[in-house]
């Protein structure tokens, strides 16, 4: 009973605690303010306008039109354009003059001038030989070129469906943010009248504030995928937009064995080892061509100083013939013609190699397909209605004050994971087919290959 004059007890230190001279009371941290003091939060947006909405062509188009790599494409087939005309031109002949006989006494007694013309003639039909070995390498050149065009094209692709699948994660944590905010607003409105507890009104603040935050990656997420597009389409400058399409879209049924034959019959990565074989056997003949000499020819006219025994006079104009071939003694291109049939051989296991390098990446990248495809079915039929039924029962209890908070936050978390992986699904399904249909080629912005050397993939 207190009785005047009485104050106060002053708390005592907790069980534990010992309290020394010069030591102060633990200060209780601030009370958050009532629910009732803070304003309403706004719903989650999205900030991005909804036009213009770009499409997969415009994009592919301006990747055509600006990456670099295809650029280096064309000009590397002029490269071999060029050294395929420059092997087909014969020697210049040499022009010049001669002067034999000189006697600084008697110049013009004794000495021979002349001019002439020298010529080779390559034999053995070396020159055609060697533009066939230049007409492969346009052609590897050419064919690198498509290979090329197909890198960009897949990973332009492949970024598209990417950064569609970026902005559906971004319409999801929007939803989702929603969702837990008007939980927010309900366990508010139950914590004023006296319905809910403390703890359950500090959680669901802590999963709103999470939920922004998951919000504010997916945003970084989505603008990520757009730099390393707009890179891929020499466009470093490109920004978010929304996208045409949909992730969902039917798929065209295709066959697993004739998708096979259409990949190593039509591949330009065969192709281009194809030509590799060609161009090295045009190489194996050529050198061989070499062990057959050349021919010179020179010719020319002069004027004769030397006066004749029988009637003293000048000999005069004459005319100057000179022809000749090398001996092959001792070299005759021997080794080359060992290198060239070795390089053959390179070119032909290359191509074996080419051949069983891609039925392996198909039969890799057809299993990634068919795991998304037949993840995303289970997801779209079972996993996500039950999920979606599961948390709107729990919330249509809580709000009804017959559940808890925490199995409301178990079926949120659920829903949003299965949306996630469902998602992503759909984004490998669409990334495969870009694969799958597009010869497995990736790495628009890699360096491109030269002809007389491949990189694979």
């Amino acid at each position: 009973v207190m009785t005047p004059g009485m104050q106060m007890p002053t708390p005592s230190p907790s069980p534990g605690h010992v309290m020394t001279p010069g030591m102060q009371m633990p200060m209780a941290s601030p009370t958050p303010p009532l629910p009732t003091q803070e304003p309403a939060r706004p719903p989650l947006r999205d900030d991005l306008p909804d036009t213009p909405v770009v499409r997969l062509d415009e994009l592919e188009k301006m990747g055509l039109e600006k990456n670099p790599t295809l650029a280096q494409a064309d000009a590397s087939i002029r490269v071999s354009q060029g050294r395929r005309r420059q092997a087909g031109l014969y020697p210049n002949p040499t022009v010049g003059y001669f002067g034999e006989e000189l006697s600084f006494r008697a110049m013009n007694q004794t000495s021979e001038h002349g001019v002439f013309v020298e010529q080779t003639f390559p034999l053995g039909g070396k020159l055609g030989k060697a533009k066939r070995v230049f007409a492969r390498e346009t052609e590897q050149a050419e064919s690198l070129a498509h290979a090329q065009r197909q890198r960009v094209l897949n990973s332009v692709r492949a970024l598209y469906y990417e950064a569609l699948g970026a902005q559906r994660l971004v319409d999801l944590r929007i939803e989702l943010g929603n969702l837990v905010r008007e939980a927010g607003e309900i366990t508010k409105e139950l914590y004023n009248v006296g319905q809910a507890d403390r703890p359950d009104y500090l959680e669901i603040e802590m999963e709103i504030e999470r939920a922004e935050i998951d919000f504010l990656r997916a945003k970084n997420d989505r603008e990520e995928v757009w730099r390393v597009l707009g890179t891929m389409v020499g466009n470093p400058e490109l920004r978010p937009q929304r996208l045409a399409g949909n992730l969902e879209e039917a798929i065209d049924a295709f066959d697993q064995e004739q998708l096979l034959t259409t990949l190593l019959r039509d591949s330009p990565e065969m192709k281009v080892a194809q030509l590799g074989v060609e161009r090295a056997r045009a190489v194996l003949t050529r050198e061989r061509a070499e062990r057959i000499p050349d021919l010179f020819v020179r010719g020319g006219v002069a004027y004769n100083n030397e006066r004749l025994d029988r009637d003293g006079r000048k000999i005069g104009a004459e005319g100057v013939l000179e022809a000749g071939v090398n001996v092959p003694i001792f070299n005759r291109n021997q080794g080359n013609i060992v290198a060239a049939e070795a390089e053959l051989a390179i070119a032909e296991r290359e191509l074996e190699r080419i051949q069983l390098s891609l039925r392996g990446r198909f039969a890799s990248s057809f299993r990634q397909y068919r795991n998304a495809v037949q993840m995303a079915e289970k997801y779209r039929s079972q996993v996500i209605p039950k999920a979606r039924a599961s948390y709107e029962m729990y919330l249509s209890n809580f709000k009804n004050m017959a559940a808890a908070y925490p199995q409301v936050l178990i079926a949120r978390r659920t829903l949003f994971q299965v949306e996630v992986e469902y998602a992503r699904a759909l984004i490998e399904i669409r990334q495969s087919l870009v694969g799958l249909r597009g010869f497995l080629l990736e790495g628009g912005l890699d360096p491109i290959s030269r002809p007389g050397e491949f990189t694979e993939g």
